[in-house]
Parts: C-alpha cells; structure tokens; sequence
C-alpha cells in the first residue's frame, strides 16, 4: 500500500545477501492471522491530537492494517505523547506541512479545530492523501464546496467524522423511511444540544512548546485568552466556526439527510429564531429552533435542547403517514411506532445504505478497496451546509429562500455574502 514498496522491497532484497534467513517468523509479519506484512499496510499520519484527535486515533491502527508513521499538532507536547507506543518509525511534527511531505503517508486524520478542517484537507488531497476528517466540514459554505469539489479533482477517498452512519440504529431507521415502511414522509424532527454564554477573558502568556500563530491560520489573528481548549473557547466563537449548531447539530442532521434522500442537495426554504449570548467571550447562537422545507415537501424541524446529549428528543425522527422511526442518544438505540417497524428487515429490493459497523475500520477499507466512503466530501459538504444557513438565517433574523443547486440564497445579497469569509494572510485556498 505505501508509495515506497517497491524501494523498500528492493532495500530489503540487497540487503539480504549474505545474510543468514531466520529459522521463525511471526504469522502477522507475513501477513497472516488477519495482518497485513507491514510493506502492505496503509501508512496513517495524524494532525491535530487534542482531546478529539487523541480518542480516535487508535481506531486507525489497531486492526494491523495500518501503521502511524507520523504524528502532528501544534501544541508539541501532545505530539510527543500521542507517540508513545507507536514504534521507533513514528514521527513527530508541529507544522503539519512537513508530515504531508512525506511519500511514506497514505492517509490522515486531520482532528484540528473547525477553522482548520478545509485548508488542511485539501492540501493532503493535492499531496497525495486519503482523508479522515472530523465534523464539521467547514466553518463557510464556501469552504466546504472547495474541498468537495477537491476531493473529486484530486481523485481522494475522504471521510467525514459523523460516525452515526457507523451505527445499525441510525441505518435501519433511514431505511425505513427510505422505503416507504413509514408511508410518506412528511416531517423530520431534528434535536441537539445547545449552548451557553462564556465569560470575557484577559489575554494570557503562550504557553512554551505551543505554536499559537499556526494554531491560529486562516482565522482572523485575536490575543490568546485560552481559547484554544475547546471548552475554553474556540468551540463558541465565530471566528473558529458556527458553535454548538454546527458542531454538535451537523450529527442528526446528517442522518436526516440520508434518511430523506437528500445527501447531494438541500433545502429550498428556511425560518427560524434564535437567542445569542448578550456579552461575553462566545459569540455563537445558545438556542435555536428552525423550519426548513425541501422541494419533495417534507419539512425539517431543527431545534435544540438545555436537557443535554442524553436527553431523550436527541437525534433524528422521521414521520410518516404510516408511522415513525427515531435514531438518537449518540448511540445505536432506534425507537419506532408502531414497535412491529423494529423488526423489519430490508427486502431484496429495498434500498439499501451502505453498511459500516466501525467508522475508522471502513475508511481503511475504502483507502484499499478506492470505493466511497459512507460519508464522502459531497454528502459532508451538504450536511454542514444546513447548519451553517441555519446560523445564518438566525443572525439574519428573516426567512430565507436557498438555491440548493447554486448553493447560493435567492435575492439576498447580504446573506449571500455570508456564505464566506476571507482567510489571514498567507492562508489562502
């Protein structure tokens, strides 16, 4: 799988001469007992390691079909510690640059803050990567069709962090709807957390071994007042992405798209209110409750909850002529009614999602196989669009009419403006 096999090969074949051949090799060095020899095994570097990037990273190599070589993050002491136990062929970087140099990476996961998710993308698909990259996409619209349409210039197997398509209770419950168990779809329910205020900061010392410009990059340059711990900050603010709406909002509302046959569109009409911190540090919407309606007519309800994750309403609900189904709690549980709609299963006939039970085993199997994944750059790009306009018709303050084709709203100018931002100097796309 590497891009220097043969090389390697050749290296290993010089410099066997003369060489007695041990008389025992282990099976998985061979490739057997389910491995890969590790010639063959996809090489994974890793970018940003925070508390994100830090959980998922070994779901990306304990199948012994992948190898770390390299690790990445601006904070230098948490590259450092994501290292140990990865072997002496590990790397460790601060510039992320200088890891996608590399020719011995197939793939990365990219974890950074929001602000960082396209530019990082679409610089490892112009070197020759394979990308896993957390939600949300992107912090504009704009952004997100860049890097979608990146990933098909460049020919790149990408995969979008809602991993609730990795769970049989979000699949069966959008099959359900997709193939009519439910009678016609009229309405989805859509609930997720929200937010809260956070308080002014005075600017703080950089902290030794912590590249606070690079942390910064494309995103306008402010003093560091600790905002660079999600909870701290950064996760709140406009300037780093859209807050809890987009987030958290982008995971039910991906699988209402998937569950409407939406994936490669959006809606045509969006209202709604929302409350915004009056003072303080955060800057991004606490509460919302929006009404879209897309061109098939089935209208989307997407609202949030102070009952936090676990609350009962979060997740995505499908209604139906006939009956509902319901994915929520972050997790593999489905609720239906009738409860006769639990049991079903899909005919031959009946559409079919594409199935994954572990979201980090199937983008290596998609790196090998070169199929889509089940969350490609297109179908990520649209889903963190809905919250992205969502945040704008809040700000905004009146219903808006969406071009999902254009991805551009329809007479408004000051809307349509909104769907970028410019980068600080030298980021550009």
């Amino acid at each position: 799988m590497r891009q220097n096999v043969i090389s390697r090969r050749n290296f290993l074949k010089r410099a066997s001469v003369g060489l007695a051949a041990p008389l025992i090799v282990r099976a998985s060095v061979l490739g057997r007992e389910g491995s890969l020899p590790p010639s063959e095994r996809i090489g994974m570097g890793f970018i940003g390691l925070g508390g994100r990037g830090s959980k998922t990273m070994p779901s990306f190599i304990v199948s012994s079909r992948s190898e770390c070589i390299a690790v990445c993050d601006v904070w230098r002491e948490r590259a450092e510690k994501a290292k140990q136990g990865m072997g002496d062929q590990c790397a460790v970087y601060t510039d992320f640059r200088e890891l996608l140099a590399r020719p011995d990476i197939d793939a990365v996961s990219i974890a950074t803050p929001e602000h960082w998710h396209v530019w990082a993308s679409i610089a490892a698909m112009k070197a020759g990567k394979d990308v896993y990259c957390e939600k949300p996409l992107s912090v504009t619209v704009a952004e997100g069709r860049a890097l979608a349409d990146a990933a098909k210039r460049y020919g790149r197997i990408f995969l979008h962090g809602t991993h609730q398509r990795s769970f049989g209770g979000f699949r069966h419950a959008c099959e359900l709807a997709l193939n009519g168990y439910l009678g016609k779809i009229h309405t989805i329910r859509v609930c997720e957390r929200g937010s809260r205020a956070l308080p002014l900061r005075a600017p703080q010392p950089i902290p030794p071994g912590f590249d606070y410009d690079l942390w910064l990059g494309p995103a306008p340059y402010s003093p560091h007042v600790g905002q660079t711990m999600s909870q701290g900050g950064w996760a709140l603010h406009s300037d780093y992405g859209a807050g809890y709406i987009s987030n958290c909002g982008v995971h039910p509302m991906d699988i209402a798209q998937w569950g409407n046959g939406t994936d490669r569109t959006g809606p045509t009409e969006i209202e709604g209110t929302g409350q915004f911190p009056a003072e303080g540090y955060g800057d991004t919407v606490m509460s919302w409750d929006v009404q879209m309606k897309y061109a098939n007519g089935v209208r989307l309800h997407f609202k949030s909850t102070d009952q936090g994750l676990m609350y009962r309403e979060v997740g995505a609900r499908f209604e139906g002529t006939e009956g509902w189904s319901f994915a929520f709690s972050n997790a593999v549980s489905e609720d239906a009614e009738p409860k006769s709609l639990l049991r079903v299963k899909m005919r031959p006939d009946d559409i079919h999602l594409i199935e994954s039970h572990d979201h980090a085993f199937h983008f290596l199997e998609c790196v090998r196989s070169r199929r889509e994944t089940i969350a490609p750059a297109e179908v990520a790009h649209r889903s963190t669009t809905l919250c992205l306009i969502s945040d704008i018709c809040l700000r905004l303050g009146r219903k808006l009419r969406w071009d999902p084709d254009r991805e551009r709203f329809i007479g408004d100018d000051e809307a349509n403006r909104m769907l970028s931002r410019p980068m600080r100097e030298p980021w550009h796309l």
